[in-house]
């Protein structure tokens, strides 16, 4: 069982540690076939059959019923037999399972994982010896040259023979690794045989661990997480920094309610812009929308009659019960941000015209109607009431983070579930492909601004629930940076057709606790826009990174 005095098994010798394994677990296997014939085998077939005949449109449907009728009759047979069979099957893979507890990690397993660290400290000796050896031929070169040129040629020779010598050693490395990688995942080849695919939760979890590791690479890794990595260590200095110079705590139940309170609207906006972006595109005028959204809620909920005028004509709402009023104002923030939304969506579309143009106009367009028609002035304050009918604290507990949770369950739905979701993803990776293939690069870009829209204006209804009012024009300013911001360090690639909802949410969350720390340990405003500008452009350089490594 050895190879020399290392004792490194060859795959001769590591065959014939596995055969007895494969003998009596494959010897299991047959008669389990042989029970299966009959029975699973035949189940399977006969739905798979059925499936298809139901599908296929050059059958009338007197065809279709009586091949059904056959294959049912005989589908009864197969599983009458499929549970005759069942006790013997679920005993003979106990039996199987139960050896393979014995004997596979033991008498196999273990040996080869051994014999690969040997091998694996064996070739980075190697390596050492090569390097050494080029080393002392290098420096024996150099001593017989007198010429610059000369000398440079025999330090670019070297380089490439060191480089030579490392490629040499990653390949014996990544070999060892295949060949453990390997003695590891046969066991579970031998169990989905006997299975039929089916893992217990344990089971699946020490695949996916193994393969983890098995696909691990450093620098994949730090380009993936080494932003979250970084972020992590300021809070947690922030955490320790807090108390010290201001006495309070930072990491309390309060402040987390806080944070998650304050990055529920804005989560809205993060997922309405998110899919922008999964489109290479973005939108520069959520802030304004977010202002026109405040100032039309605050209209409609305000607390008596309005004290401000719209277009010169003062609006007065308290003849409406007050659901009615929290029902319009949804409505109409929907409505206008979604118009707007749609007509960045329509130019971006259909003349090709690139989103931060036409999100560029709406912003214009929109904070010049709405400063222009209220004069810049705030509205004041909606009824008192509102706010606890849509975001009422339960024990202290506020309930505007369930309307956040709400829209990313939803969001999710659409993006992972639906059709409009994978064209969703297909346009952003490639729009001419999509093309190509049937999908209508049009309505999925419109449909992606339809979306945003609906998503902005329940963010501004919350928004002005949240503030209990105080709209106006220029409420929102720098928002559309924050929301972007969020998606691009949630890993929502400006490349297009990458991103998931998951990094949307750790992005919101990120931006939102970072911002709020910063407020309590007293930094100034502007200071804190130089952290969120450093964040993006490392974020945004990582992005970067990882699309030239894939090209």
């Amino acid at each position: 069982m050895a190879n020399g005095n290392d004792k490194t098994l060859t795959a001769e010798q590591e065959k014939k540690l596995r055969q007895p394994i494969d003998e009596y677990i494959g010897k299991i296997q047959k008669k389990i076939d042989i029970l299966r014939a009959d029975g699973t085998d035949q189940v399977v077939s006969l739905q798979n059959h059925m499936d298809a005949v139901k599908r296929d449109r050059s059958l009338s449907k007197g065809e279709k019923e009586t091949r059904l009728a056959d294959d049912s009759s005989r589908l009864r047979k197969a599983k009458t037999v499929e549970e005759e069979n069942k006790k013997e099957i679920a005993a003979l893979i106990a039996s199987a399972e139960v050896y393979l507890k014995e004997h596979y990690d033991r008498d196999y397993y273990q040996p080869v994982k051994a014999s690969c660290e040997r091998e694996k400290e064996a070739a980075k000796e190697r390596y050492r010896q090569r390097q050494s050896a080029l080393h002392q031929e290098h420096q024996k070169l150099l001593a017989g040259l007198s010429g610059k040129q000369e000398i440079k040629e025999e330090n670019y020779v070297y380089k490439n023979r060191l480089f030579d010598a490392k490629m040499e050693l990653e390949k014996e490395l990544q070999q060892v690794k295949d060949r453990k990688h390997a003695a590891y995942t046969h066991k579970y080849h031998l169990i989905d045989l006997l299975r039929m695919s089916k893992f217990t939760l344990a089971e699946s979890r020490a695949q996916k661990w193994e393969n983890y590791k098995y696909t691990f690479n450093r620098r994949s890794f730090l380009l993936q997480n080494g932003l979250y990595i970084a972020i992590v260590l300021i809070f947690i200095m922030l955490c320790a920094i807090t108390p010290v110079v201001k006495n309070v705590p930072l990491l309390t139940y309060n402040n987390v309610l806080n944070i998650l309170q304050q990055a529920s609207p804005r989560m809205f906006l993060a997922l309405g812009v998110a899919g922008l972006i999964l489109l290479t595109g973005t939108d520069l005028s959520i802030g304004r929308m977010i202002g026109m959204g405040m100032t039309t809620a605050t209209i409609v909920m305000h607390q008596g009659v309005n004290t401000g005028s719209v277009f010169g004509h003062m609006f007065d709402f308290t003849g409406m019960p007050v659901g009615a009023r929290v029902i319009l104002a949804l409505l109409l923030c929907v409505i206008l941000c979604t118009f707007f939304t749609t007509i960045a969506g329509f130019f971006t579309a259909k003349f090709k015209m690139h989103p931060f143009i036409s999100t560029m106009a709406n912003m214009l367009v929109i904070f010049g109607l709405v400063t222009y028609a209220t004069k810049g002035v705030s509205f004041g304050a909606i009824e008192p009431a509102i706010p606890g009918m849509i975001i009422p604290k339960i024990n202290g507990f506020p309930t505007i983070i369930l309307w956040a949770a709400a829209a990313i369950a939803i969001v999710w739905f659409i993006w992972n579930k639906t059709t409009f979701g994978k064209n969703l993803y297909a346009v952003g990776g490639n729009p001419e492909a999509a093309a190509v293939s049937g999908i209508s690069v049009f309505r999925v870009t419109v449909g992606a601004f339809i979306l945003a829209g609906i998503l902005y204006g329940f963010g501004a209804w919350l928004e002005c629930a949240r503030m209990v009012g105080s709209g106006s024009a220029a409420y929102g300013q720098g928002w559309e940076m924050d929301a972007i911001a969020a998606c691009v360090v949630g890993g929502v690639s400006f490349t297009g057709g990458i991103g998931k909802i998951s990094g949307v949410v750790v992005g919101v969350f990120i931006f939102t606790a970072l911002t709020y720390s910063l407020t309590i340990l007293g930094i100034d405003t502007n200071l804190q826009f130089v952290f969120s500008g450093i964040i993006i452009l490392v974020a945004v350089t990582l992005d970067c990174l990882k699309y030239v490594q894939k090209k």
